[in-house]
């Protein structure tokens, strides 16, 4: 092979590399997905499993209050999917022309445990609401109701099961509820009303005990996305919200609590 042949063939495979390259990177997929705080284990886990059979995607997830994240996106934030701990935030980003209306599901209803760390004297499961009553515990944190479902539905349990008067001195509000789990880990509070999805989580499972509150003490947890109108017509946000509503999906949700619709 002569000087000019070799040249000339170094620079066709530079050519092809590039290409390659070039294509690659066009494949490739970024999904964003602003997503409830109670989701922060489970959503991981569905990641996983989705990047799994979809390795051209590339899943961001960002974790937050749902009220919080419904302002931002009112505000323009680069979200493609918004998983909401409540189902009207996505409905109002529907009838505000923000998010792709026949896209609107509901992924799963939520529950709260009263939860303890597991050093705590106390047992929830006997105890239940009585557990707040208890001198030792001098602080209990709840997510923040004016921006957190599961802040109202925690408010609306202290109510209906008649201690939120003599309780509601004691009250840490968190941004969100996973930060109100940590509240209760760290020992900033001696317990706390998180989601059941948190107390499941292989991380926290060890490290807590939980009285499961009656459904019937608070207002249904209907959960729910939406694609968002900057993503309109993205195979990346469609296949993922496939894969939440398919067997698989589900099966996942139910594991860390998220109950079917029905």
């Amino acid at each position: 092979m002569t000087l000019s042949s070799l040249r000339d063939h170094c620079i066709l495979l530079a050519a092809l590399l590039a290409s390659s390259a070039c294509t690659y990177r066009a494949a490739s997929q970024k999904l964003t997905i602003a997503a409830a705080a109670d989701l922060r284990f489970a959503l991981d886990d569905l990641a996983r499993q989705f990047h799994a059979a979809h390795p051209q995607i590339e899943i961001s997830p960002a974790y937050g209050s749902s009220g919080n994240f419904y302002a931002q996106i009112r505000n323009g934030a680069p979200f493609d999917l918004f998983l909401s701990a409540d189902l009207d935030y996505p409905r109002r980003l529907v009838s505000e022309n923000l998010a792709v209306a026949d896209s609107l599901f509901t992924y799963g209803i939520g529950r709260i445990v009263l939860w303890v760390p597991v050093q705590s004297p106390l047992d929830p499961a006997a105890l239940q609401m009585r557990t707040l009553e208890a001198p030792s515990v001098r602080h209990i944190a709840i997510a923040n109701p004016q921006h957190a479902p599961y802040g109202r539905a925690a408010e609306a349990a202290l109510r209906s099961l008649g201690v939120y008067d003599r309780v509601a001195g004691k009250l840490v509000l968190g941004e969100n509820i996973a930060q109100t789990l940590e509240f209760v880990q760290s020992g900033a509070a001696e317990a706390g009303i998180v989601a059941l999805s948190l107390a499941l989580a292989p991380p926290v499972r060890g490290q807590g005990k939980y009285w499961e509150i009656p459904p019937s003490a608070y207002p249904r947890i209907g959960q729910g996305g939406v694609i968002l109108a900057r993503a309109r017509g993205s195979r990346a946000a469609a296949a993922f919200r496939e894969f939440l509503l398919a067997p698989a999906g589900r099966r996942i949700l139910k594991q860390y609590g998220f109950y079917p619709d029905k």
